[in-house]
C-alpha cells in the first residue's frame, strides 16, 4: 500500500467514525482533525494515526486513556461496546452460576469529563441487556462504588474513572461480585481470565447501531448508599482503645470526589479539627492548582503542605481524585520540615496500629484463644517490614502480585497495602483500596501517638528498633520505544547481575516462571546475602522499567538511628549505581 492509499484509508476511516458517532463534540472534532491532515498538519496526522491505531484494549485494569474519537481513545462509541461486552458477560457467569438469576449491577463516576454520560450510557446498556441497575446518584468516591457492589449484592459494577492521571484521560474501571465471580473476589477489581473474556465479548459487540439503549428502568440510588458507607466507615474507629481525638487535620481531596465524603466519615469518627483546603476542595476536572493530580508528584501537596504550616497542623492528609489512595504528610522532628511519608512507612505504621487494634479487641473480649487468626498481605515490591509486624503479633503475611486485584484476594485478609499509597484496612466493607477509611486509622494513630508525647516519625522509630530500619528507593527508566523494555529485561536474563552494593546475590528468582505462591509475570527478583532486595518488572500502564530497592540496617537503640539513615542511604545509592549499570545506563 502507497502512502497515499494509506492516507486516504486513514482518513475515509475517520470520517465514517465520524458519521456515526453518537457525540456530536467529539464528532466535530474529529472532523476538524481530518480537514487538518488534509491542509498538511504533521501534528494532526500523528493525532489522528494514533487515534486509530489499533482499538482500546480491555485488561484487568479495564480501560484507561485519552479522551476524543477513535477506536483507541475513551469516547461514547468505545464505552458502548465495552458496556455490551460487559453486559454479555454478566448475563453468560450469572446464568451459569445461578440458573434463572437476574443479573444486578450498580455503576458509579467521578466528577472527570464526560464520566456521567459514560455511567448513564453504561446503565441505559445494562438494563436494556436484562440487567437490574442501579446509578450512583452524583459523582463519588471510588471506594464508595466498590462498597456497592457487596452491599447491593451485585454481580458487577463499573466505576467511570481516571483515579490520578492527568485531565485529559477517562477510565473504566470493572469489578465482579455475588454470582459473577469466586467468593475471594466478591467485590473485587478483576484478574485473569475475567478480563480476556470480557474482552472477547467486547470484540463480538456488533456494530454500534445494534447495541440497544434502554430509556429509562434503571434505578438512581439516592443519598442513602453514601450514608451507609460513611457511618460505617466512622465506625471502624475504636474510640473505646484509642480515645485520642486531639488532632488538628489539613486535608485535600486534590480536586476530587473525596472531599466532602472524607470531611463527613471524619468527623463522625470524632475528628472535629479538620480544614479542607480551600483551593482543592471542590471537584474541578481540569485540576487546575497542580501539574499532575497524583500526590506521589512532586510539587502535589504544595497547597496542602502550605495551610499546614499556617494552621500548625499536626497532620496533612491527601486523597488522590477518585480518593481510593491516601498520602500523609507531617512534620519530621530531626529537621523541622514537613515532608511526606513513603507508602511503605504508611504501610508498616496501619499494619503495626491494625495489631493493635486487633489485640485490644481480644483483650476486651477475654479471647485468650491461643494462636490468631487472619491474614496481613501486600504486593511483593512493597516492604518487607509488614511481614516482620504480622509475625511479631502471631499473624500470617502473604505477597501477591502488584495491584489490589491481588491483594484484596488473599483469603482471611484483615490489612493489605503497596507502596504506592493503596490501603485495605476494612476488607469486609470494600475489597479494594480505600483512601478514606485508611484516613480514619491514619487519624486514630496519629492521635494516639500524640496523646502519649510522640509523633508519627516516633512510632516509625519504634518499628525500626523493633524490626530493623527497612529504607527503600525506586528507579524508573521510561522508553519511547516498548521493545528497549523486552531488551533490558532479556540483557538480565542473559546475564544476571552478581552483587548489588557490594553484597553477593543469593536469591534470583524470574518471576514469570510463576510458583505455588505467584501467578507468573513479567519481573526479576534478586536478594543478596545482607538482605538487600532489588525487584525489576515492566509497568503495566506506562512505558516504564520499575526498579524497586530496599536494604535493612540494624540499631540497637535510638541514638543508633541516625547513624543507621545514613549507612541505608549510602547502600542504596550503592545499589541504584550498580542497577543502572546492570541495565546498561
Amino acid at each position: 500500500m502507497t502512502s497515499s492509499d494509506a492516507d486516504s484509508r486513514l482518513l475515509n476511516e475517520a470520517r465514517e467514525w465520524a458519521s456515526k458517532d453518537p457525540d456530536p463534540a467529539t464528532s466535530a472534532s474529529l472532523l476538524e482533525l481530518v480537514r487538518s491532515v488534509e491542509d498538511g498538519d504533521p501534528a494532526s496526522r500523528q493525532e489522528l494515526e494514533d487515534s486509530f491505531r489499533g482499538t482500546l484494549q480491555f485488561g484487568t485494569a479495564g480501560l484507561r486513556a485519552a479522551l476524543g474519537p477513535g477506536p483507541n481513545r475513551m469516547n461514547r462509541v468505545v464505552v458502548r461496546r465495552a458496556a455490551a461486552g460487559l453486559a454479555a458477560f454478566l448475563a453468560d457467569a450469572v446464568g451459569k452460576a445461578s440458573p434463572g438469576s437476574r443479573p444486578r449491577a450498580v455503576v458509579g463516576y467521578d466528577a472527570r469529563y464526560n464520566s456521567d454520560v459514560f455511567a448513564e450510557e453504561t446503565a441505559a446498556i445494562f438494563t436494556a441487556a436484562g440487567i437490574e441497575t442501579f446509578l450512583m446518584p452524583a459523582a463519588l468516591p471510588t471506594p464508595l462504588l466498590a462498597y456497592a457492589v457487596r452491599s447491593l449484592e451485585c454481580d458487577g459494577g463499573v466505576m467511570v474513572t481516571a483515579s490520578h492521571n492527568p485531565p485529559q484521560d477517562n477510565g473504566y474501571k470493572v469489578y465482579l461480585g455475588r454470582h459473577a465471580v469466586a467468593d475471594s473476589g466478591n467485590g473485587a477489581q478483576i484478574v485473569t481470565p475475567y478480563d480476556a473474556e470480557i474482552a472477547a465479548r467486547i470484540s463480538a459487540a456488533g456494530s454500534l447501531d445494534s447495541i440497544a439503549l434502554a430509556p429509562e428502568g434503571w434505578t438512581v440510588l439516592d443519598g442513602s448508599i453514601a450514608g451507609e458507607y460513611q457511618r460505617a466507615t466512622a465506625a471502624l474507629a475504636r474510640k473505646e482503645h484509642f480515645p485520642a481525638r486531639d488532632l488538628r487535620i489539613v486535608l485535600t481531596p486534590m480536586h476530587g470526589v473525596g472531599g466532602e465524603t472524607a470531611l463527613a466519615v471524619l468527623n463522625a469518627a470524632g475528628f472535629a479539627d479538620v480544614t479542607l483546603v480551600a483551593e482543592q476542595a471542590e471537584p474541578d476536572p481540569d485540576f487546575p492548582t497542580i501539574n499532575f493530580p497524583n500526590p506521589e508528584e512532586p510539587g502535589a501537596l504544595d497547597l496542602a503542605l502550605e495551610t499546614a504550616a499556617r494552621l500548625d497542623a499536626d497532620i496533612v492528609i491527601a486523597n488522590d481524585p477518585d480518593a481510593d489512595r491516601a498520602a500523609v504528610a507531617a512534620k519530621d522532628p530531626d529537621t523541622d520540615a514537613w515532608r511526606m511519608l513513603r507508602g511503605d512507612e504508611v504501610g508498616a505504621l496501619l499494619g503495626a496500629h491494625v495489631t493493635a487494634r486487633l489485640a485490644a479487641g481480644d483483650a476486651e473480649s477475654g479471647d485468650d484463644t491461643e494462636g490468631t487468626t487472619g491474614v496481613f498481605a501486600n504486593s511483593i515490591v512493597s516492604s518487607r517490614l509488614l511481614a516482620r509486624i504480622a509475625a511479631a503479633a502471631g499473624y500470617a503475611h502473604e505477597e501477591t502480585l502488584t495491584g489490589f486485584k491481588w491483594i484484596s484476594r488473599v483469603p482471611g485478609l484483615v490489612y493489605g497495602y503497596e507502596e504506592a499509597l493503596g490501603y485495605c484496612v476494612a476488607p469486609d466493607l470494600v475489597r479494594d483500596k480505600d483512601g478514606i477509611s485508611a484516613a480514619v486509622l491514619i487519624a486514630e494513630l496519629a492521635a494516639a501517638a500524640k496523646a502519649d508525647g510522640k509523633t508519627i516519625f516516633d512510632t516509625l522509630d519504634e518499628l525500626y528498633l523493633q524490626h530493623g530500619l527497612h529504607a527503600g528507593d525506586q528507579l524508573s527508566i521510561r522508553v519511547a520505544n516498548l521493545g528497549l523494555l523486552d531488551a533490558m529485561m532479556n540483557r538480565l536474563r542473559v546475564s544476571p547481575p552478581e552483587s548489588f552494593g557490594s553484597s553477593t546475590v543469593e536469591v534470583f528468582t524470574d518471576l514469570a516462571e510463576g510458583s505455588d505462591q505467584l501467578p507468573p509475570t513479567d519481573g526479576l527478583l534478586y536478594v543478596t546475602r545482607n538482605l538487600t532486595r532489588v525487584i525489576i518488572r515492566p509497568s503495566g500502564t506506562e512505558p516504564k522499567l520499575k526498579c524497586y530497592l530496599e536494604v535493612i540496617h540494624q540499631a540497637g537503640s535510638a541514638a543508633e538511628l541516625p547513624a543507621a539513615r545514613q549507612a541505608a542511604r549510602a547502600a542504596l545509592d550503592d545499589v541504584l549505581r550498580d542497577v543502572s549499570e546492570a541495565l546498561g545506563l
